[in-house]
């Protein structure tokens, strides 16, 4: 992001009349990835108003706010992506159903009197917003842009089921994703799906519309992606569980969705550049799954045990110089490849969604070729865990979907997976490392469904079914 504030009409007393309300409001937010630990600043990055503040009505505000927290001098703050993006609504005074928007009232300061709001939550403010998109270029320190024409009167409503980033639904047409927290670059959530669309690859919806920071730096950062509302649609998560609820197969859809993404990776490898990861990046790449799992160790000792034998699955990826032409292929991938990220159309086809991969890690590591194989283990990952949040456990049912996703991509690639089975092996154990990890944390109930995987992985027997 950048280094100084850029501002547009807003007063530099702002940031410091609005700290106070930040302080309470922001670790509350679901999307805020600081919890845990105390906020003790903001810096402003840039402001605009959308919506002028001295009107007699509502203003709108966007702020790019960088939050400081214990432990970071504030360039590592800013190298870091803890930088928000905040759209607030500005009134005289809330209405009643705009209530559970609140922030706060302004004590001090050029807004002093007023109160703040989250803006999304408001009909009229949200409906602007698309106006804007609907009108592309420069407006302060953003710039919007579309490539087709948007049809304008569009209701808009927010989604409540975002965790990390904050969507809204207009007319039950299009869906916008508002990107909560920004780093300095092309989100992928924006760049992979325009090169797909480009290539007429008809598997993601294609952008319709985005806005991002007007800068003069190489790369402006995507603050959020209007794309086309796939009304009617079922995510795969929710059909692998209705599945298993009624006793039936899910195979059919997982071999599809087998060759669903084995077109999205033969497209994203014609589209952009490809690399070949040799022994010294394989070694690399072995390596940081090692460290990863010392970490979780210390943090949840149940993995102790598995240790060893968890281990040998990075070392035997460390030791290959890579697939059968010596060399592993490495190209732009989901990166967070699992059955909540796929849809099933009415007509039946499957699209695939939100390429933001895992907004925790760095937009350089989540913009980085990489082994196809590390989204079909996220997949196969995904099929277990619905196998295991079902009552009784369902083993041989995730094994079968299991086996007819990768037979599925075999079909569209040419290529099946399971003959990479040293690194297939390896990111789908770095990928149930994680997942103890964070179960343990957040959901400590679960934390039986990657431990079951754990097991398998480490070579130990499986415990009976509970």
């Amino acid at each position: 992001m950048p280094e100084t504030a850029s501002t547009a009409r807003v007063p530099v007393a702002l940031l410091p009349s609005l700290a106070p309300l930040l302080h309470e409001w922001l670790p509350r937010q679901r999307w805020f990835a600081g919890k845990g630990r105390p906020v003790i600043g903001f810096s402003l990055v840039s402001a605009t108003e959308l919506l002028p503040l001295d009107s007699t009505g509502p203003g709108l505000l966007h702020l790019m706010v960088c939050v400081r927290q214990p432990g970071l001098t504030p360039e590592e703050t800013a190298a870091s992506g803890d930088c928000y993006q905040l759209l607030l609504g500005v009134r005289e005074a809330l209405p009643p159903q705009l209530a559970p928007a609140l922030i706060g009232r302004v004590t001090e300061g050029p807004l002093a009197g007023r109160t703040v709001y989250e803006g999304l939550r408001d009909p009229r403010l949200a409906a602007l917003l698309l106006e804007r998109l609907r009108t592309p270029g420069p407006l302060g320190t953003l710039r919007f842009a579309r490539t087709v024409p948007i049809p304008d009167g569009l209701a808009p409503r927010v989604l409540d089921a975002e965790q990390s980033n904050s969507s809204l639904v207009y007319g039950d047409s299009y869906i916008l994703k508002v990107f909560r927290r920004v780093y300095a670059g092309a989100n992928p959530d924006l760049e992979l799906p325009l090169a797909l669309a480009r290539a007429g690859c008809a598997r993601v919806p294609a952008p319709v519309a985005w806005y991002e920071t007007d800068t003069d730096k190489p790369e402006a950062s995507t603050l959020g992606v209007l794309q086309p509302f796939l009304r009617g649609s079922q995510d795969g998560w929710q059909l692998a569980l209705d599945a298993l609820a009624a006793g039936r197969e899910f195979t059919a859809e997982a071999r599809a969705l087998g060759r669903a993404t084995a077109e999205v990776h033969t497209v994203l490898a014609e589209a952009l550049p490809t690399v070949t990861l040799g022994r010294v990046q394989t070694e690399h790449l072995a390596v940081a799954m090692g460290r990863r799992l010392d970490a979780a160790a210390q943090a949840v000792p149940a993995l102790l045990p598995y240790v060893p034998g968890l281990r040998a699955a990075f070392e035997a990826v460390g030791g290959l110089s890579g697939g059968g032409d010596g060399l592993w292929r490495a190209q732009r991938i989901h990166g967070d490849l699992h059955l909540g990220q796929t849809l099933r159309t009415p007509d039946g086809d499957w699209s695939v969604i939100d390429f933001e991969g895992e907004p925790a890690k760095p937009l350089a590591e989540r913009r980085r070729p990489q082994p196809p194989v590390r989204d079909v283990a996220g997949m196969l990952r995904s099929f277990d865990y619905a196998a295991r949040s079902h009552r009784p456990w369902n083993d041989p049912w995730a094994e079968r979907c299991r086996d007819a996703y990768c037979a599925g991509y075999a079909e569209a690639s040419g290529t099946d997976p399971r003959e990479e089975a040293a690194l297939l092996r390896a990111y789908e154990t770095d990928k149930a490392v994680y997942e103890v990890l964070y179960e343990a944390r957040h959901r400590p109930d679960w934390l039986p469904v990657p431990m079951a995987a754990i097991r398998r992985l480490a070579g130990q027997p499986t415990q009976p079914t509970p």
